[in-house]
């Protein structure tokens, strides 16, 4: 179970309170699982942002000299790499619900066991690396919430439907033509999800660092979400479509 959260206050609920932590924990878990489904809508999406928070996991557990979890985050990035090739671009296989919930779940439980295993390690670091898909479905339930809709419908106001339909430009009307406009979205996300994991990487042993970042980050997809609904996406994003 989490023992902290790097927040003044609640650690120390915490570890008064074993049952809160275990809640709190469940809670986490089941969240990310959820939002690494949320975010698996494109070819290659779910699979490389997957990747690379695997990576940034495997490479602060090398750092702390904890080979079992740098063994677990390989295995992972191997599998997942293995799966890209067959989804990305083309979409010959899937994830589905089942591997999205699986991959999301061991991506939790890593995050769990390092800050479990290296009471050193802030919690915000964990969180920053899985900042992207965890903005994604805490916005989503906002937005819902905002429209008076239950949090679990579905919808295509998500980022990454908002950037396939109003940033990419030009025809999608034969299946070749959606297969590219598919696979040209996922590279927008992932570099969204560079803007988190590299400075969780680059600083991972300042907590007041992992803090700022986790803020700046959801400042960035607020923003950018902001311009894509109101359609003053920066010219540099927006690519046309052959």
């Amino acid at each position: 179970m989490l023992p902290r959260l790097g927040v003044p206050g609640v650690d120390a609920l915490l570890a008064l309170w074993p049952l809160l932590a275990w809640a709190v924990t469940l809670v986490a878990v089941a969240g990310v699982a959820n939002a690494v489904n949320i975010i698996d809508g494109f070819n290659g999406l779910a699979a490389a942002t997957s990747m690379l928070m695997f990576a940034a996991f495997g490479y602060v557990a090398w750092a702390l000299g904890d080979a079992f979890i740098v063994q677990v985050c390989l295995a992972m990035i191997g599998a997942l790499a293995g799966f890209f090739v067959w989804n990305y671009p083309r979409g010959l296989i899937f994830l589905g619900d089942g591997g999205a919930y699986l991959v999301g779940f061991l991506l939790a439980e890593v995050a769990v066991l390092l800050v479990v295993r290296h009471p050193q390690l802030s919690p915000w670091f964990c969180l920053l690396v899985c900042a992207y898909p965890i903005t994604e479905t805490l916005f989503s339930i906002y937005r819902r919430w905002r429209h008076a809709c239950h949090p679990g419908m579905p919808d295509r106001l998500h980022l990454h439907s908002l950037i396939c339909r109003r940033v990419l430009r030009g025809a999608s009307r034969t299946p070749e033509t959606k297969i590219r406009r598919n696979s040209a979205t996922s590279p927008y996300l992932w570099g969204l999800t560079g803007v988190a994991v590299l400075p969780a990487v680059l600083a991972w042993r300042q907590p007041w660092a992992m803090v700022l970042g986790v803020a700046g980050f959801v400042a960035v997809y607020v923003a950018l979400y902001c311009a894509i609904v109101r359609m003053r996406t920066p010219s540099w994003l927006r690519r046309r479509l052959a």
